[in-house]
Formats: structure tokens, sequence, C-alpha cells
């Protein structure tokens, strides 16, 4: 009797011993703190994909595109200006023919402007006309204009020209803010990606162990030495299992349209990763090397985006502020009459030098103090933001920290679970070969081992984004792939 349970125990372990081709759960992934340089699409590959065609990104550098266009637009109101008029009586008592031509240009440091002008005239003109009259060769004059007082620092075309500037600045802090969002989001995506992958491969490597043991069962149950029920419990739990695997796979696909929205091809369009694409670990963003409070703020574009606000602020604080102030404009002209004495006379022959001045003050000026206390008021708001956004950044680099260092500590009590797991799932295989072991226990061990490496790949997914959650509050431009020219215009 004793030779016959052992004769059986040596046929079970025969039919139950793995094939070649069987393979144990994947084993855990890397350390956390290494960057795997595994084979299949990598994270910088979707990150400079992402970079260069998501299209949230190239609208923004669109707009700033735009305000480019905006800043020159504010440059014309210094262009020079010419302008021409003339006339001609061709009926009545007097024959006078006039033609003026003036060129202007305003001055890039005062609100006033420079005029020259040339002007001549043929024929007689009524006294009231009396003006028109040069000499043979016309008259040629220069004339300046300066303000005193208000429009001396400051007026609507330097502030304009400013304000365009700025608003260049803005739309470009914009961009970077754009594109941070979008490199945070492409990181979650390839991470979600690799995760379901990973997870396809453990329901994979558990449907392999169901199906190895059906055939040895099935085997075991035609010789007699097990009972049929024991094929349909294993049947029920392979279909259990490939159930599991369906929905991974599901997963996996649904994960690959997602990173299909960042990693595209180079005419832009969407590309589609395939299971063969998979790295064999999932790589993760370099740690953050400087944590400094200052330098992540300094580093932060919506700090600049405030204080470019506070400096639009500022200057529009000056323009109203100039409003105030009473107009004293200074002017001073030279002209001189060329060639034969013309019909005006002698008078028009000698050099002229005039200069003048023209002042006017506000009474009362309601609504630049109005303008002027709104604006004032503005100002002070913006600096209370800029204090709450200091303050709100580096509570979350705090708590992100924190999460950090957590998600590194469960990630490596999730890979040693997961190696403690396995091996008791081996042991628990073996035993079973053995006979020593019964059918529940041996499913039970392996459900285990499996879940510990769902578990695991939850640990470094987390892990992988606390990372890259953490460098974009801190806008590390370089581990996100931005680099610190990202707001020069980029060319898909």
């Amino acid at each position: 009797m004793r030779k016959a349970w052992m004769l059986a125990g040596l046929a079970t372990a025969a039919l139950f011993a793995a094939p070649v081709g069987a393979q144990p759960l994947p084993a855990p992934v890397s350390a956390p703190d290494q960057l795997p340089s595994s084979r299949g699409l990598q994270l910088s590959e979707v990150l400079a994909s992402s970079r260069r065609f998501a299209p949230a990104i190239l609208e923004a550098l669109a707009n700033t595109r735009a305000a480019d266009g905006r800043v020159l637009a504010s440059e014309g109101a210094f262009d020079l200006l010419f302008s021409g008029e003339g006339f001609s009586r061709i009926a009545g008592f007097y024959d006078g023919t006039y033609v003026q031509g003036k060129a202007i240009q305003p001055l890039t440091n005062n609100g006033g402007q420079l005029e020259a002008s040339y002007r001549v005239s043929r024929g007689d003109f009524p006294v009231y006309e009396d003006y028109s009259f040069t000499d043979r060769l016309g008259e040629l004059k220069v004339r300046g204009v300066f303000a005193l007082l208000r429009d001396r620092y400051i007026d609507d075309r330097r502030f304009g020209q400013r304000n365009a500037l700025i608003e260049r600045d803005i739309a470009g802090l914009d961009a970077l803010i754009i594109a941070i969002g979008v490199q945070q989001r492409a990181i979650q995506a390839y991470g979600q990606w690799v995760a379901a992958g990973q997870q396809v491969r453990v329901y994979r490597a558990l449907v392999g162990l169901a199906q190895d043991r059906q055939d040895g069962i099935r085997r075991q149950v035609q010789l007699g030495a097990r009972a049929a029920i024991l094929l349909t419990e294993n049947q029920q739990n392979l279909l259990r299992r490939q159930s599991l695997l369906v929905a991974a796979e599901r997963d996996l696909a649904n994960a690959a349209q997602r990173l299909s929205l960042f990693w595209r091809d180079d005419d832009g369009r969407p590309r589609v990763a395939t299971p063969a694409d998979l790295p064999s670990a999932l790589p993760m963003v370099r740690q953050l090397r400087d944590t400094d409070p200052a330098a992540v703020l300094a580093r932060r574009p919506d700090i600049k985006l405030i204080e470019q606000r506070l400096a639009q602020g500022e200057a529009k604080l000056e323009l109203e502020q100039n409003k105030l102030l009473p107009s004293l404009r200074l002017f001073a002209e030279a002209g001189k009459d060329f060639g034969e004495q013309g019909l005006g006379g002698r008078s028009r022959d000698p050099f002229e030098a005039v200069v003048g001045f023209t002042f006017s003050m506000p009474l009362q000026n309601r609504a630049a103090k109005g303008n002027v206390a709104a604006v004032e008021a503005n100002i002070s708001a913006l600096e209370w933001k800029r204090r709450q956004s200091e303050e709100q950044i580096l509570a979350e680099i705090a708590q992100l920290s924190t999460n950090l260092t957590a998600a590194e500590r469960l990630a490596v009590l999730a890979r040693d679970e997961e190696v403690q797991a396995e091996k008791l799932a081996a042991g628990e295989r073996r035993l079973f070969q053995a006979g020593a072991s019964d059918f529940f226990l041996v499913n039970l061990r392996e459900d285990a081992a499996a879940n510990a490496a769902i578990r695991r790949l939850d640990a470094e997914f987390r892990l992988a984004q606390a990372r890259a959650d953490l460098v974009a509050v801190a806008a590390d431009l370089d581990a996100l792939q931005l680099g610190d020219a990202f707001t020069e215009p980029l060319q898909p």
C-alpha cells in the first residue's frame, strides 16, 4: 500500500511538473532610483514628441507669435509719418497754387515730436491766406515739440509699447505653464500604459500556469488518479484568470489610446503604441535636484506671470499719475525761404526762429484720480495673490516631498512582499507537484503572488507619478524636457 502511494506521488509530480515554456510571475522592476535603459518606447521619446507636436503646446506657441506681432504693431506708434497737401485756384480773381510736404517723427524718450516741412507756392493769394506765400524755391522749416510735465516720461504711445512687451512675456509664460501641464499628463499617460502592460504580463503568466495545470489534471483524470471534478474546478479557475487577462488587455488598449495623444509620428498624427513597444521596466524622471524654496519660486512661471502683471499695473499707474500733471509743452522752430523773392514780398527772405510754449491744467481731473485709485488697488491685490501663490507652492512641494518619500518606502515594501509571495507560490507548486498540497491552496498562493505583483506595479506607478508631480510643481524644465529656451517659438 505504501509503495502504491509513492508511485501515485511520483506520477503526480511528473504530471504537474512545469513544462519548459512555462514562466513564473514577472520579476520585480529595477530599483526606483534607477533609470532603466530597456528596449521599447522610452519616456524621453514621448516627452520629446509631446513637446514638439501636442496641439495645446502648439496653440500656446501660436499665441506667443501673435504677441510678437502686437509688439511690432505697438512700435508703429513711433513710425515716421509723411503727409502732403496742396491746392490750386482754377477760377476767380486769385490764381495761387500751393503745395506742402511734412515729415513727423515722434520721440521715443519724450512725449513730443520732431517735424520737417517744405512748402512752395506760385501766383497770388488773398490777404487771409497770406501764409501761403513763399519765395520762388519754397520754404524749409524744422520744428521740435517737447513735453516738460505731462507726457515727459510716459504717454499713451510708450505705455502701449511697454504693455505689448509685457503681454508678450505673459504669453510666453502662459505657454510654459501649458507645456508643463502637458508634459505632466504625458508622463502619467506613459506610466499608466507601461503599468497596464506589466499587469497583462502578470495575468498572462497566471493563465499560463492554469493552462499547464489543466493539461496535467486532464492526463491524471484519464489515468484515474484524480476525480473529474478537479478538472472542472481548474477550468473554472482558468476562466476567471482569462477574464482578468481580457480586462487587463482592454485597459492596456485604452492606455495606448490615451498615450497616442502625446506620442505622435513625424507628421504630428497620434501614434498608437502596441504591446511590442512596451519596455521591460517603468522608466522614471530623475529626482528633483534643487529643492531650495527661493530657487523653486524663481523657476515657477505662474509666479513670474504675477510679477509681469505687477509690472503691467505699475506701468498703468505711471500713466494715470501722468494724467494728473498739467501739460506744459515747449516748441522751437526755424525756417528759411530760398530763391528769388516771391509775390509775398521781402518779409519772407530772412531766416526765422521762433520759440514758444503751450500750457493746460485740469481743475478737477476726477477720471484720472479714480483710475489711479483703481490701479493701486489692483496692484495691492496682485501682491497678496503672489504671497498666497508662493505659500501654496511651498506647501505643495512639502506635501509632494512627503508623498515621494512614502511612495519610495511603499515601493520597496511592495517589491519585498512580491518576492516573498512568489517564493510561497513556487514552494506551494512544488508541494502540490509532490502531492503534499491541495489544489485550493496552490491557487490561493498563486493569486496572492499575482496580487502582490499588481500592488508592486501600482506602487511603482505611484512613485513615478510622485516624481513627475514634484518636478512639475518645481518647474524643473530639464526633467520635463522643456529646457530654458522653451518660450522661443518651436516649429513642428
